[in-house]
Order: C-alpha cells, then sequence, then structure tokens
C-alpha cells in the first residue's frame, strides 16, 4: 500500500483538553459471514470472532469489531495482511465467507484526552458516555458514516472513509479551537 501524501500520520489538532492525530496505515478487511461459520472462521483468523454487536476481540496485531449479525470489519499490522487474507482463503470452499481488503478506502484519527468525548459530540448524535470501553460501534459524524472505538475513558479512535477524511478532520479541528476557547 502506498502512503498518500496528503494523510500522512501525526497530529491534526490539539487544545488543553484533547489532541487529534491521524493514525498510520493499517490493513482493513470486511468480512461477512454466517453466523454458523464463526467457529472455522474464528480457527483460521487466529482469534474468536466476537458474535454481539459493538464487541471487539484480538489477538497479536489484530482487532476485530462486530458491526453486525453477519458483519465485521478488522484492523491489523499491513505486515499480517498477506496471512489472514491467505488463511481465509483455504477455507472459502469449505466455509463460504467474504473477506474483502478495504486498506485503502479508510483512516483513522485518534482523539485522546479528557475533553476527547465532549469533542465527539460536536458531530456526532450518539450518546458518547454511553460506549463502554472496549467497544465500538458504527455511526454518524456531521452526517459521515463512521466507526468509532472506545479504547479507554478518554481515548477514542475514528474510521472514516478516505474521500470523506478532510469534512470530518475540519469539523475536528474547528471543534479543538472551540474546546480551547471555552477554557
Amino acid at each position: 500500500m502506498t502512503p498518500d501524501p496528503t494523510f500522512e500520520p501525526g497530529p491534526i489538532a490539539r487544545s488543553a483538553a484533547v489532541s487529534v492525530a491521524l493514525l498510520a496505515p493499517v490493513a482493513r478487511f470486511s468480512l461477512r459471514a454466517r453466523v454458523a461459520d464463526l467457529p472455522a472462521l474464528s480457527h483460521a483468523l487466529g482469534l474468536d470472532l466476537p458474535r454481539k454487536i459493538g464487541d471487539r476481540a484480538g489477538a497479536g496485531t489484530t482487532e476485530v469489531l462486530c458491526l453486525g449479525p453477519d458483519d465485521w470489519h478488522i484492523l491489523a499490522a499491513e505486515a499480517d495482511a498477506a496471512g489472514l487474507a491467505a488463511a481465509a482463503a483455504a477455507i472459502r470452499d469449505a466455509t463460504p465467507h467474504s473477506l474483502t481488503d478495504i486498506s485503502d478506502r479508510e483512516v483513522t484519527v485518534a482523539i485522546e484526552g479528557p475533553g476527547a468525548a465532549e469533542l465527539l459530540t460536536l458531530g456526532c448524535p450518539r450518546d458518547i458516555d454511553r460506549i463502554q470501553p472496549g467497544r465500538g460501534c458504527r455511526t454518524i459524524m456531521d452526517g459521515v458514516t463512521v466507526l468509532l472505538r472506545r479504547d479507554a475513558a478518554d481515548r477514542f479512535r475514528l474510521d472514516m472513509w478516505r474521500s470523506f477524511a478532510p469534512h470530518v478532520i475540519a469539523l475536528l479541528r474547528i471543534g479543538c479551537a472551540e474546546l480551547a476557547a471555552d477554557s
């Protein structure tokens, strides 16, 4: 994967209460499968695929978020992408599923600090306080579909399609400036 020069990892915005940074690229997959096939897929991929929407699971450099009854979003180190794809392909005939590489489609920003949840409320209609650490969800950020992961009480990751990233990043920059003005 060739990095896009307009999306260089690093700081985007900062205030006393929150910082926003673009994270380095990772391998990303969309997995669609029947619930009955989860044990075989879990074994092949080397981790237990979560069954409850919003649950996350991980092993090594791989993390999975359950988005729906037959829908998972997988993140992994770029070096592990080929191995994951090969493991899934090896069982495709016996265990029908769709594993699609979406690595180039999305970028991720990290939002950290005591004002992180407040910053997200500026564009997200979801009650951020109800998202427990270790969980995630598909939601909206100012009209843009995003994936929101809560890693800790004051740390989030927001995945968005690359084409919408300039809009969402601009919103986050404005929000940081507003939070800084309020302090």
